[in-house]
């Protein structure tokens, strides 16, 4: 069964394309050279990942695809990935309902998500600069060129080291994906174990909701408190769920932390105002309106900018205990994959993984 079952994928995409803005005005010309620069600099980028992390892409594996696309063409990419995840999850959804809607119903029900989901992706439409496909089409790393131009001015950066910046940290995600096929598996498995957990009880769901809603109002008052920073995976309760996403938070710690600490560790030899760049780039993680606040807590935003902390944490942690080789162990299998716990504590995990205790210099 389609995930369609829950969400209209094609309003949704009908939805977003309609309310995403079409970003900073630009000539043709200049335009044809974001898109030509920002090719040619994810091909530079290429070279610069592999040696300063020392992986490689695995032999005979499918050779990645760079697409420069705008805002459209990012929600396209996504509406397809959304509708591939979120498959198990739709058929779990009906093979559980004791009364499974009617076709007039579902269509109902769908077309209302379609339209939320559509608004959500053209907000993240705006603000996503860069992402390797893991699901849906799979394979492909997308530049979002007119994201990047409006980024680049804002923060008044130089624009080629901006967009080399950029490209080392998606290019990073590519290669640990390129390098490491099981860590997709990984992935997919962690989603399967979550959607078997899946407590469905309306009930349950409208209790778990209400905490959410506290935890948008505190956005909309401007609070910094991280109650609600969890956002919709507020609503997860049950044990086994929590432990999944234990894990997968986890994991994805690990892989933005991992791209972190390559975009600064190539240093100014190849982006010479790094340290600018990461300055100013900080403070537009924090967010700007009211409005920009509630969807980041709705989205879990503040999660993902937690993960790229604790992850750069942990990855740049490991490295100075035990070297580059020795961090590049967490690759070997799903078992050397930090755990939660180990995040900020990296000592930990060189002790759980190498055999001995970490000893710092």
């Amino acid at each position: 069964m389609s995930s369609s079952a829950l969400v209209d994928w094609g309003l949704a995409g009908r939805t977003a394309r309609r309310l995403a803005g079409p970003g900073p005005a630009t000539t043709r010309e200049e335009a044809a050279a974001v898109v030509r620069e920002l090719h040619e600099a994810a091909a530079a980028a290429v070279a610069h990942v592999e040696g300063l992390t020392g992986l490689h892409p695995v032999e005979g594996g499918p050779v990645p695809e760079v697409a420069v696309v705008d805002r459209p063409g990012w929600i396209d990419a996504n509406t397809t990935g959304m509708a591939a995840l979120l498959d198990p999850l739709a058929a779990a959804l009906l093979e559980r309902s004791e009364n499974p809607p009617g076709p007039l119903a579902t269509a109902i029900g769908s077309r209302a998500t379609g339209v939320q989901a559509g608004g959500l992706l053209a907000f993240l439409s705006s603000r996503v600069l860069g992402q390797y496909e893991v699901f849906g089409t799979g394979g492909r790393l997308l530049l979002v060129a007119p994201n990047i131009v409006d980024a680049e001015r804002r923060l008044g950066v130089d624009p080629s080291d901006f967009r080399m910046w950029v490209c080392l940290h998606e290019v990073t995600h590519q290669l640990q994906f390129t390098a490491f096929p099981w860590l997709r598996d990984h992935l997919e498995d962690q989603i399967s174990g979550f959607v078997e957990a899946t407590d469905l009880s309306p009930d349950a769901l409208r209790d778990r909701m209400s905490d959410l809603v506290r935890g948008i109002a505190d956005a909309v008052r401007g609070s910094d408190d991280d109650g609600g920073s969890a956002g919709l995976m507020a609503l997860v309760r049950d044990p086994e769920q929590r432990a999944v996403l234990d894990r997968v938070t986890a994991v994805m710690s690990l892989v933005e932390g991992h791209a972190e600490y390559v975009m600064d560790g190539v240093g100014p030899d190849v982006v010479p105002s790094v340290r600018t760049l990461r300055k100013r780039f900080a403070q537009r993680r924090k967010g700007r309106s009211p409005l920009d606040r509630v969807l980041r807590r709705l989205l879990g935003l503040e999660q993902k900018m937690k993960q790229y902390a604790d992850g750069r944490t942990f990855v740049g942690g490991v490295v100075d205990l035990v070297g580059m080789d020795g961090f590049n162990r967490v690759w070997a299998g799903p078992e050397n994959l930090p755990l939660v716990e180990e995040l900020t504590e990296p000592a930990r995990w060189v002790e759980r993984v190498h055999g001995r205790p970490a000893v710092t210099a």
